[in-house]
Order: structure tokens, then sequence, then C-alpha cells
């Protein structure tokens, strides 16, 4: 690492004696540079009282072997890029042959093991992971299920590519989210197959009630597609990975040139964690200018992914009979069920007012940017969110895992919630482009929170996700501000959506002055009129919903709770509103 440092002040100030500086560390890429950078400047703060102490990285990528970890003893921090700085977690693939009408390259150990991933890009440009169809509108419907036996039923064209593949899955559309189901065996007989999956997540997708596979009378039953398999493979812009040979095979799209493209593949799952302990939390740390890109999340690969909502993997769920009644006077509830986070490219725990501004995030297998548990104060302003397999922002808990998802969150120390971080400024575009089920921005069990003037678009499921518990019994949330907002050209592929959604009961929160318009239309959704601008579902209770504007007022109030008002929403309000949401000018 070529790291200098630079005491731009000196203030010889009769602080017990002390002289106290202000100081730069000046950081190059290379191998933990920026790790090395972090250790400098605590021993300047132990060594000679520095404060204000800024690292700032040169041009150019900061690639990883494992997460950057910022600590208690790195409070005051300020990390900012001089131009161009990308911190990755991806591994470069060179050497490529070609092979037919394809390429293939061998793929190199990361941290001594095997190499595997489920994303890569091309001149910084998503590649497909083969399947079946190219256009969505084109995929195949399941036929039947038979829960008991883990099957499903789907027609015998739309598997036969794949009778002897190894490694194949299966993604399936159910209703709000999809499923990444492995495939086990498929059974040809007439025409009809037999499709099972690999354990555990086909005991856990065969339980759980919701979301779940449609089969209905008037034909549309669930859609699914079939990826992961080298039979697959037909298409410019796919990719097969041959994980046991470490052989990755490549179809270049139009104009590529495979012996000058950059090909990167994820490699690191989280790039930065902020870690700190409930009573030692990470403090006043910024991070300024940086692009954070290339981590990845092999979780599907290992377990499946069953969804409950917002990316949030189910690990238990099951159907009740008879259903619960509750004490509190909600509706029954017939379902429980449990939940984990997916992993993001950077995730704070235990974190004070540390902030993140004009900063990216972008070609991401999973969630981008996570304030998690022990959360106070902090921003995100001015970053921009693109290419992301899964959610844009993810704030607050959704309740530890042993927590059942359907129970409010009340936890005796308060300090777990995540309370007075401000999301402002922000472009959220093209996330949830793998895990459909995903959101824009997803709040969970917060309080204080002020998600305002963001522009999100592009998504596939949901803009803004507020809230959880489907339980209207007041909680640990409240206080909460959905402001000013401008979310289009949503629920690219899920529907039981909305630009805005709300979970849960939330005291003194308010939606207002935002514009929701320019919903997709998926010929595959379960439901075709199951869509809306603004939704408050289950449990929803004191929350203000004011002066939106909005195409026109479709709307749902689902099994909500006491207290909530809804003022002045639609179409007529104020042009003034219209043209304030969004980005707003520096």
């Amino acid at each position: 690492m070529d790291t200098r440092r630079i005491l731009i002040t000196l203030i010889s100030a009769a602080f017990a004696g002390i002289n106290i500086y202000a100081t730069d560390l000046i950081v190059k890429p290379g191998a933990y540079a920026i790790e090395k950078a972090l250790q400098q400047a605590r021993e300047e703060r132990r060594l000679n009282n520095a404060k204000d102490i800024t690292i700032r990285l040169a041009e150019g990528t900061y690639s990883l072997n494992q997460p950057i970890i910022v600590r208690p003893e790195d409070n005051g921090t300020r990390i900012v890029a001089d131009g161009n700085v990308t911190i990755s977690g991806g591994v470069k693939i060179t050497n490529w042959h070609k092979q037919g009408k394809m390429y293939v390259a061998d793929v190199p150990d990361f941290n001594g093991r095997p190499l595997e991933f489920r994303q890569m890009w091309v001149n910084g440009k998503k590649a497909i992971r083969a399947r079946d169809v190219e256009d969505f509108s084109d995929m195949f419907r399941i036929r039947s299920l038979d829960k008991a036996k883990e099957t499903i039923y789907v027609p015998a064209k739309a598997v036969k590519k794949i009778v002897n593949a190894k490694y194949a899955e299966m993604v399936l559309h159910e209703m709000w989210c999809v499923a990444n189901l492995r495939i086990k065996s498929v059974k040809i007989a007439g025409d009809s197959a037999a499709v099972t999956f690999h354990q555990p997540e086909s005991h856990i997708h065969f339980m759980h009630p919701w979301p779940s596979p449609m089969v209905t009378s008037d034909g549309r039953n669930s859609a699914f597609y079939l990826t992961n398999a080298k039979e697959l493979l037909d298409s410019e812009g796919e990719w097969y990975l041959d994980a046991k040979a470490s052989k990755l095979y490549y179809i270049p799209r139009k104009g590529e040139n495979m012996n000058t493209a950059e090909v990167i593949v994820p490699a690191v799952g989280t790039l930065l964690k902020v870690e700190g302990t409930p009573d030692n939390p990470v403090k006043d740390v910024t991070f300024e200018g940086i692009t954070f890109s290339y981590a990845t999340w092999m979780r599907p690969s290992i377990s499946g992914h069953a969804p409950l909502q917002a990316g949030m993997y189910m690990t238990e769920a099951y159907k009740l009979r008879p259903k619960m009644i509750r004490p509190n006077g909600d509706h029954k509830l017939d379902n429980q069920g449990w939940v984990g986070r997916p992993a993001a490219a950077v995730s704070l725990n235990c974190a004070e007012n540390v902030s993140f501004t004009k900063c990216s995030f972008e070609h991401n297998a999973s969630t981008g940017l996570d304030y998690h548990t022990y959360i106070k104060g902090g921003t995100v302003d001015r970053c921009k969110f693109s290419d992301m397999g899964g959610n844009g922002i993810l704030a607050g808990s959704f309740g530890p895992e042993a927590h059942e998802a359907h129970l409010p969150y009340d936890p005796s120390d308060r300090r777990i919630i995540c309370t007075d971080l401000n999301i402002t400024n922000n472009l959220i575009t093209d996330v949830s482009n793998e895990d459909w089920g995903c959101v824009g921005i997803g709040a969970g069990f917060v309080k204080d929170i002020k998600i305002c003037h963001n522009e999100i678009s592009e998504v596939s499921y949901t803009g803004i996700s507020m809230g959880w518990g489907w339980n209207q019994q007041v909680c640990s949330m409240s206080n909460n501000l959905i402001k000013g907002n401008l979310i289009h050209h949503y629920a690219k592929h899920m529907y039981d959506t909305a630009g805005i959604y709300t979970l849960g009961s939330q005291p003194h929160s308010f939606i207002e002055e935002n514009v929701v318009r320019d919903i997709y239309s998926p010929s595959y959704a379960h439901d075709p009129n199951h869509w809306f601008y603004l939704y408050t579902d289950e449990g929803s209770s004191y929350i203000t919903v004011r002066n939106n504007w909005t195409p026109s007022e479709k709307y749902l109030k689902n099994a909500n709770g006491p207290g909530n008002t809804w003022e002045n929403n639609g179409p007529n309000v104020a042009d003034s509103i219209k043209a304030n949401a969004g980005i707003m000018a520096e």
C-alpha cells in the first residue's frame, strides 16, 4: 500500500497541553489498502490524539478477499473517494477460448477454494445465467402440485432438455415472491412431467401456505422458468458455470470481443461491514463518493430460496389448522413463519450516525445497503442503487430469526430498533432483477425514519415497503415519514403490490406528497387486477395518507387496524406536489 500522512492542520491549543491534528491519509489501490489505512488511523488517534481523520482513496479499483470491517476504534473517520473509486468483490475471468459458438474459460480458485457464483458481468453489463426462455412472457405454467409428495407437475415439453441436468433450478412465480428451487429429479410420463426438489427448500416450500404456487380454474397457474443447465445455453449473452470442472461457458453478444472483454464474477459476500456492539457502537463515520460492486450471495445455490416477502427467506413455515384467533381483535391468522435475511453488499449493525453520501451500489447479487439492528441516526443521501439482484436499501430488523414473523416485535432493549435514519435524494433503479419479490426500499420494525425525495423505478415488486408483522398491535414502530418520493415503472414481474405499501401499527406515521405512476402489466401476474398505487396491508394502523398524486384512486386497505386517515389522494392533488416529488436539486 502506498499511504502517506499529510497533516493538514496543527492546532497548538491548550487542551491539557496536547496537540490535536486533523489528518488525511492518502491511499492507493493495493492488497488490504483500506484495512491498513484504518489501522494507521487508529494508531494516529492512539499515539498522537489525532482528530478529524480522513482516509482519501485514490482513483482505482480496490479488490477484496474478505469484507472490510469498520469498528468502534474507527469512530469519527471519513472515507472519501478522490476520483472514480470502486470497492469490488469481483474476480476477472480471462483467457477465453472459442468452442463452437461458445467461449470457454477456466475459473480460478478464490481464497484457496473453487469459486462458484450466480452472476456474471461483461463490460459492465449483466449477462444471463442460462435459462429456457428469453422473454418471460413465454414462461410455461405449472399444471398441478402434490404437497404431500413435494412434487410439481409441469408440461413435459417444458423440462425435456434438463432431464439429465444435475444442478438445474426452477424459478417459480408465487403471487408476490419467486422461489428458487434446486431440481432433484424430472420424470416424464406422457405429456406431463413430475419435478421434485432438494432439501431443505422442498420441505419449506410445500409446507408454507403464503405465498403459494397458484393452480386456478381460469388457467392463470403459476409460471416458471428453468436455469443453470448447460443444456439451456443457447442464446447470446447467456453463460453457464460447470462448477465441478471450474469451466465457464459464454455466448457473446454482438460486438463483444472476448479477447478484450472485461468479464467479472462476484466472489466476496459482503464488501463492507460496520460492526459495533450495543454498548460500544460505531459512531460518526461517513463514506463519500465510493462505488460498491460485485458482492455475491450463494445461499440459493446451497439451500434454495423460499421467501415470505421482501426477500426475507423462510427457515420454517406451516399452515395453522384451525386458524389462530388473535386476542387483540385482528383477523384470524392461518399460518406461521420464521425468516432469515438476505446478505447485503454493505451492512451495518450497532452504528450511530454512520452515513453514505454520493455513493453508488451497483452490480450486486442481493441487497445493496442494509442498516440492520442497533441503528441510531445516519443518512443515505444522493446515492445511486442500480443493477441489484435483491433489495436496494433495507432498514431495521424484520424480527430475529427466532421471532415468528406475524407477531409484533417490541424488544425490552429499544436500542435494537433502527431509529432516526434519513434516506433522501437517492436514485434507485433496476433493483430486484433476480429476486423479483424484493423492493426498492424496505423498512421493517423502525421508528422515526424518514424516506424522502427518492426516485424509484424499474423494480420487480414494490417501490417502498414500510413495516412488518401483519398485526395491528402497537409495538416498536412509530413516527415514520414517507414524503416527496417519485415512484414509477414498478411491479415489473410481481403483483399484490403498490408503489408504497405498509404493514403493522405505526402511530404518528405519515405518507404524503408522493407521486406514484406507471405500473407494469406482466402477463404472468397471478391476478391482473391485484395491483395498487397505495396499499395499507394487514394490521396497518394510525397512519395518515394524504396529498399523494396518483393517476387514479386505485388503493387497497386490507385488514387494517384503527386510526388510519386518508385525505386528498389521487389525480386532483396540487400540481406543485407533482412537480416537487423526486430528487431535490442540490
